[in-house]
């Protein structure tokens, strides 16, 4: 069922709206978890290690892919709030058609492209074939991955996040009964993990297309609306592409960080592995809250309802502290015991390595809070070029600390690459925000435009 943000409480729909994507992030998050439970456990630390070597290049690709699909989305959000039911479904037609575009020549590079990437990040000698393989196995799947994103994304730019969730579930479910089966009966490491996460993601990909033909009247398609179009496809590649390229920035910021990780030796790898799975439950509410925001502002903005999408996008930022505060305290105090799930109990420096990174990171947890709330808001709200420059800010924030500080401070300068990231990106955004919304408002108090176009950047 879809969802109008443009009524009622602010807060309250943005909460029902967000809690659905919070349970799939859990569960999702979950999911990794046991993944690394499985791998780290059924075979070893080295492959729990090849596994976590390969994250920050699943974020380039797979970040990628999913930002682009969100970008797509935006429009989609822009003409369901506007009522303009017939453009929307040309927005939705032509993001398939271009995905089907995207997924060929990503499977194609990323295939190519893996082995060497993985030696230019230093990986270790130890780890590096069975983080080939994983990534082999994930990459050769990538279609599936763009269009599980593709369709959830639309889903929730209609208001539907509960859908989406339903859908996560079953494929987590899956997921984790294949990766046991694969890798304990039929031996087939590091690899059977990435064809479990491939088949899993596939079924789901497939119910979810099955459940939006039967169920959204509103998505269905007139002949003429189902036509590529060059004009269309040029709007949703002018909003899509800036917000895929922002996570393929904050990609190669992170796969230059997972380098000087690299280089510290497999003892650093495996602990950060293991810090980021524990770190990544806990961050899963704020970006959630974030890409409600998203649609929020985007259903809002096409409804030229300003005054609302202020509201919403403070009451978003007290929320997200608060959670943010809690997040903190009990990772602190459990962070240790959560990371023995992962973890041999006698890898004492492993152990040790990976709380003083949790410590470190979910100090600063409010910053990122606030980057989700604030990038997604603006994302929502057409201005998609500008919240890449935040990616950029972080790009150059991470690089700067593996430059500068890296080979003085050594995993100290690590824990704290991305709190400094955050930071700076904050301070950009807010700079952004603050001469971008008068402008805003100005626009969507004025007298409506018959021949408005949702996209912002100018």
């Amino acid at each position: 069922m879809t969802k109008d943000m443009t009524s009622g409480n602010s807060l309250k729909l943005i909460i029902s709206f967000c809690i659905p994507m919070i349970l799939g992030n859990l569960l999702q998050q979950l999911y990794s978890m046991v993944d690394a439970i499985i791998v780290g456990k059924c075979i070893d630390l080295n492959a729990l290690a090849a596994v976590g070597a390969t994250g920050s290049i699943c974020f380039l690709v797979i970040g990628f892919a999913t930002g682009i699909c969100s970008g797509f989305c935006i429009l989609v959000s822009q003409e369901y709030g506007a009522n303009n039911y017939s453009k929307m479904r040309k927005y939705v037609a032509n993001s398939f058609w271009l995905s089907c575009i995207i997924a060929v020549i990503l499977t194609v590079l990323t295939l190519i492209f893996t082995r060497p990437l993985l030696e230019l990040m230093k990986t270790p000698d130890d780890i590096i074939q069975q983080a080939y393989e994983y990534l082999f196995m994930i990459f050769a799947g990538l279609a599936v991955t763009i269009f599980y994103n593709l369709l959830a994304s639309i889903l929730r730019a209609l208001g539907d996040s509960r859908s989406p969730l339903i859908f996560l579930g079953i494929a987590s479910v899956i997921n984790i009964i294949l990766d046991y089966v694969f890798i304990k009966f039929f031996n087939m490491g590091v690899a059977g993990a990435g064809l479990a996460t491939v088949i899993a993601q596939g079924i789901s990909t497939v119910l979810c297309f099955i459940y939006m033909r039967k169920k959204f009247d509103i998505l269905s398609f007139e002949k003429d609306e189902l036509a590529f179009s060059i004009k269309d496809s040029g709007k949703l590649m002018s909003i899509g592409v800036p917000m895929a390229l922002q996570y393929s920035i904050t990609a190669i910021g992170s796969i230059t960080l997972q380098t000087a990780i690299n280089n510290l030796g497999t003892v650093y790898v495996a602990a950060v592995t293991a810090a980021q799975k524990i770190q990544m439950i806990a961050q899963g509410p704020m970006e959630c809250l974030g890409t409600a925001m998203a649609t929020y502002c985007g259903q809002n903005r096409g409804a030229r309802k300003y005054e609302r999408i202020t509201k919403g996008l403070k009451q978003s930022i007290a929320v997200s502290i608060m959670y943010c505060i809690v997040a903190c305290a009990v990772l602190i105090a459990f962070g240790r015991y959560i990371s023995l799930l992962f973890i041999d109990k006698n890898d004492v420096d492993v152990i040790n390595y990976a709380m003083y990174y949790i410590k470190i990171n979910s100090v600063t947890f409010p910053l990122l809070g606030v980057l989700f709330i604030i990038r997604n808001s603006l994302q929502g709200l057409g201005y998609s070029l500008l919240p890449m420059m935040a990616g950029f800010t972080e790009l150059i924030a991470r690089v700067g600390v593996v430059v500068l500080a890296v080979g003085t401070y050594g995993f100290t300068a690590v824990c704290f690459a991305s709190p400094i990231a955050w930071l700076m990106a904050d301070v950009l955004l807010f700079i952004i925000m603050l001469c971008k919304f008068p402008e805003l408002k100005r626009e969507l108090e004025g007298k409506p435009d018959s021949s408005y176009i949702p996209v912002a950047d100018n």
